[in-house]
């Protein structure tokens, strides 16, 4: 939403209840001439007014042509879209986690089958090596960039490893350069998931053209989003590509001849209709998502109780910036914590908990200031109650369990006003300063 017009802060809080006044920091009620904005985490209506007339013309030529399951949209977009991450195939689907399981289903991995993977990530990342009957083998992340641990990754393997799926969480590239050659090394099949990574890359190559596959997701908050469900599967092996193809029309290699077990996973033609007006204009979302979060990096660094993202490869890196996340920290615990240091995992069931608490004030305290933020992720999925049985030892990460703690994602979006970020900005700054004051 936009700024209220024409009025100071005292107006626009006009007819407000006297308790939310009360939770204003005092250095921003005192600056009378600083207007309440609603600032949202993410938001289309300006991308949708840009690109309203084309999605309707797009939109309303396949209703016309009555060719609403596969057809001439989808074909571009799949061969657009495999262009754009420099492999040869790219395969539709319904969504970013049936790219996934399509993926690991077209690798044979299943049942008695461990696939690594993290445990800081959505869960549908964990759910899908589950689907297909493999078991999911959690390592920790990097407190810095958040990414899967390269070394504990290593040491995870055992004789069981069929896979790694790396992810490229908030649209931050794996080191694909090291974790290829792990892979190679153990001979293991590399599946990327690329869900909040449209548009990244590392070393010169997008993402999505490393490992044998890669799993892109178009939820419509994702870099490359569509209006509804959908996704992808990328390769650059044709066999395996055909194999994703049939699995995804009910192992259907021809009409009704089935050849195994699939799903009924096809990205329809309306979406794929959507995408193509949009898939264009990719490259220039994300170059102004990495143009706000160079402002936030800049205008929040070195601020007591606060970490930013680490970019210190940014050098091989281009970061797709899907999130903006930072950690809030209580200002005596600036480190991660060890496994001692640490709460036990009961403390994510009475969420929020006394860890979170710091992270937790700066959340409702932006909130009443009208800037809506977003934590990703509250509950680690190895705590998770759907893996009880899979962690009856309650296995530790501490770094993820930390994260899940102190992690919070700042508005971005390609559109985001030079005033709204700057009124974030102030905001949270604000807000730090104090809590540092009153040690809360």
């Amino acid at each position: 939403m936009d700024a209220i017009s024409n009025g100071t802060l005292e107006e626009s809080l006009h007819g407000l209840a006297d308790s939310s006044i009360a939770k204003w920091p005092k250095w921003l009620t005192a600056r009378s001439k600083v207007r309440f904005m609603h600032v949202p985490p993410f938001s289309l209506s300006k991308q949708l007014s840009e690109l309203g007339a084309d999605l309707d013309t797009a939109i309303l030529k396949v209703l016309r042509s009555g060719q609403y399951i596969g057809g001439a949209e989808v074909q571009a977009f799949e061969e657009s879209f495999a262009k754009s991450v420099g492999v040869s195939h790219a395969v539709g689907c319904n969504s970013g986690t049936d790219a996934l399981i399509l993926a690991l289903r077209a690798l044979e991995i299943g049942p008695g089958d461990e696939v690594i993977t993290c445990s800081f990530s959505f869960f549908a990342t964990a759910e899908a090596i589950s689907a297909v009957g493999a078991k999911p083998v959690f390592v920790d992340v990097d407190p810095n960039n958040y990414l899967i641990d390269l070394n504990e990754m290593e040491q995870a393997i055992n004789n069981k490893t069929k896979a790694i799926l790396p992810v490229h969480l908030f649209g931050c590239p794996v080191d694909m350069n090291q974790l290829m050659k792990i892979a190679k090394t153990n001979g293991l099949k590399v599946i990327e998931d690329c869900a909040q990574a449209s548009g990244a890359f590392w070393d010169g190559r997008p993402v999505g053209s490393w490992g044998d596959l890669g799993c892109f997701s178009f939820f419509p908050t994702k870099n490359l989003g569509a209006a509804g469900d959908a996704g992808a599967v990328t390769t650059e092996d044709s066999e395996l590509a055909q194999r994703v193809r049939e699995l995804a029309v009910h192992g259907m290699p021809r009409r009704y001849v089935h050849t195994q077990l699939g799903y009924n996973s096809r990205l329809d033609a309306l979406q794929a209709a959507v995408l193509n007006v949009k898939l264009p204009k990719l490259h220039l979302w994300v170059k102004q998502r990495q143009s706000i979060a160079a402002r936030y990096l800049e205008l929040l660094k070195d601020i007591p109780g606060l970490c930013l993202p680490e970019t210190i490869n940014s050098i091989h890196m281009k970061h797709g910036w899907n999130q903006f996340v930072v950690r809030i920290i209580s200002p005596f615990t600036h480190e991660i914590a060890t496994n001692s240091d640490f709460p036990s995992s009961d403390a994510f069931e009475c969420y929020p908990s006394q860890s979170s608490k710091p992270r937790e004030w700066i959340k409702n305290s932006l909130q009443d200031q009208g800037v809506n933020t977003i934590i990703y992720y509250p509950v680690p999925i190895h705590l998770q109650p759907a893996y009880k049985d899979l962690n009856p030892n309650q296995i530790s990460l501490p770094v993820t369990e930390r994260l899940c703690h102190e992690v919070l994602s700042l508005p971005i979006f390609p559109e985001i006003s030079f005033e709204e970020q700057n009124y974030v900005i102030d905001s949270l700054k604000g807000l730090l300063f104090q809590s540092n004051e009153s040690h809360i």
